[in-house]
C-alpha cells in the first residue's frame, strides 16, 4: 500500500517511523510519501491560505498550492506503478471513522490525505479530485482539533494494522473491539499478565483456573458490562440474536430489557427508568 500526505507540518507525521506503521514501512508493506504543501507555493512568504469569501473569521487553504500538490502526488505515485488512489481529507464535518471504515481503506492499494489547517481547504479541491477519484471526508470525533495531521495518524494506525503481515498475530484484529462480521461490537474487557499480584491487586481467580469455557464466559460477561458502562448505544442497537441465553441473563443483571417498540427505530434493547424510593 501507498500512502501520500500533504501538510504544512512534515514533521508531525514523524511518528509513522514508529511502531507498526513504522516496521510495516520498513519491511515494504508501507510505502509512505510525506510533501511540505509549501514546496507548491510560489510567492516569497510561501503563502497557502487567504481570507475567506463572503467574511467571516479565519482563513482557508487555498486552491493553487493544493492542487498542484496533489497533482505531483499522482503523477509520481501513477509513475511507480500504483492504481486506484483515493483522497482521505480528515474533517470535522466528516462521516465518522470506524472500525469498518478502516477495514475498507485497507482493501485499497492507494491513500492520500488532505490535513486541512485554518478554517478547511477551499471546498473547490475536494470537488475536483472528487471527480478522478472516490473521497473520503472523514471525521475522528466530535471535537475540533488545530489541524488534520493528528487524525492522519490516527486512520493510518489503524488502516496499517490490518495489511498482512504487519501484526505479528495475523488473528489478533479479529477479536478488536468494533470488529465487522462480529455478531455484537462490543468494546473488550481488562486483561491481566504476570505478576499475579501487584500492590495488593490479584488476578480474578478465573483467569487462572484453566477452564477455557468460563474464562471465555467471564470475558464475555466483562465486555458487556463495560459496554453497558461506556457505550450503551452498541448495546441498544443490537439485534436480540447477537446475544445468547447467558448475555441476555447478564444483560438483565445490568438492567436491561428487550425493547419490543424499539425495532423500527433500529433500537432493541433499553434500560427501563430508575424508580425512585
Amino acid at each position: 500500500m501507498r500512502l501520500d500526505v500533504v501538510t504544512i507540518f512534515p514533521e508531525y507525521l514523524d511518528p509513522l517511523n514508529v511502531s507498526l506503521v513504522g516496521k510495516a514501512r520498513a519491511s515494504g508493506r508501507l510505502d509512505v510519501q510525506v510533501h511540505d504543501l509549501r514546496e507548491w507555493t510560489y510567492d516569497r512568504h510561501n503563502t497557502v491560505d487567504d481570507t475567506p469569501y463572503g467574511g467571516g473569521p479565519g482563513m482557508v487553504m487555498k486552491t493553487g498550492p493544493w492542487g498542484d500538490a496533489l497533482d505531483s502526488a499522482l503523477a509520481d505515485g501513477y509513475e511507480r506503478g500504483f492504481g486506484r488512489p483515493a483522497l482521505i481529507v480528515p474533517t470535522p464535518s466528516g462521516r465518522p471513522f470506524t472500525q469498518e471504515l478502516a477495514v475498507e481503506l485497507s482493501e485499497r492499494p492507494w491513500l492520500i490525505f488532505a490535513p486541512a489547517r485554518y478554517e478547511g481547504i477551499d471546498r473547490r479541491v475536494v470537488d475536483e479530485y472528487a471527480t478522478r477519484m472516490p473521497v473520503y471526508e472523514v471525521s475522528i470525533g466530535d471535537y475540533v482539533l488545530a489541524g488534520g495531521e493528528a487524525a492522519v495518524l490516527v486512520v493510518t494506525e489503524a488502516v496499517a494494522r490490518l495489511l498482512p503481515g504487519v501484526l505479528g498475530n495475523a488473528e489478533s484484529h479479529r477479536d478488536d473491539s468494533f470488529a465487522p462480521g462480529a455478531m455484537a461490537n462490543l468494546l473488550e474487557g481488562p486483561v491481566y499478565t504476570k505478576p499475579p499480584l501487584w500492590r495488593g491487586r490479584d488476578i480474578p481467580d478465573v483467569l487462572l483456573s484453566g477452564h477455557h469455557g468460563k474464562i471465555a464466559r467471564w470475558r464475555r460477561d466483562q465486555a458487556l458490562t463495560r459496554t453497558s458502562a461506556h457505550r450503551p448505544d452498541l448495546i441498544e442497537r443490537c439485534a436480540p440474536a447477537a446475544f445468547d441465553k447467558k448475555d441476555r441473563e447478564m444483560l438483565s443483571i445490568l438492567g436491561w430489557a428487550p425493547d419490543p417498540e424499539g425495532a423500527a427505530h433500529g433500537r432493541f434493547w433499553r434500560r427501563p427508568p430508575a424508580v425512585e424510593e
